[in-house]
């Protein structure tokens, strides 16, 4: 399985905007949360899991986002596969990350808000959690 992008559509009318994604099953989720950088210069990098998946929906403002493949030590590897994308919730997607991929992203708006779902209770979600400074691998965090 390897990295998705689930489109989603909007619709407005005179009663206000609503954001659906009729082809995206909930079915693996386990557990979802909330992020809220308090400012547009906070960079939430690295972090990667061997075994989770991850699904991430930007609700309101911007992020861009960075994934580096990770060796089966845990390890990463920028040399396998870096990917950079950018969630707006102008442009509803949904952003599936599976196993073997470490994750590093930062709000582009202020006030933005990303959901994360994913397919693994907490405990097992630590017990394969992979995390490395900022400074492990340098990428372009302006755009």
């Amino acid at each position: 399985m390897g990295i998705t992008k689930t489109q989603g559509a909007a619709h407005t009318d005179e009663r206000g905007k609503l954001v659906f994604f009729n082809n995206f099953s909930l079915k693996p989720v386990v557990r979802f949360y909330e992020i809220n950088p308090s400012n547009t210069d906070v960079v939430r990098a690295w972090q990667g899991h061997l075994k989770e998946t991850k699904w991430f929906y930007c609700c309101e403002g911007a992020f861009l986002f960075y994934l580096i493949a990770i060796d089966n030590k845990g390890n990463l590897r920028p040399d396998l596969k870096i990917e950079q994308y950018i969630l707006d919730s102008d442009d509803p997607v949904i952003l599936q990350v599976p196993g073997g991929f470490a994750s590093g992203f930062k709000a582009l708006k202020e006030h933005a808000k990303l959901m994360v779902y994913s397919n693994v209770s907490v405990t097992a979600s630590i017990a394969d959690d992979f995390r490395f400074p900022e400074t492990a691998h340098i990428v372009d965090w302006t755009i």
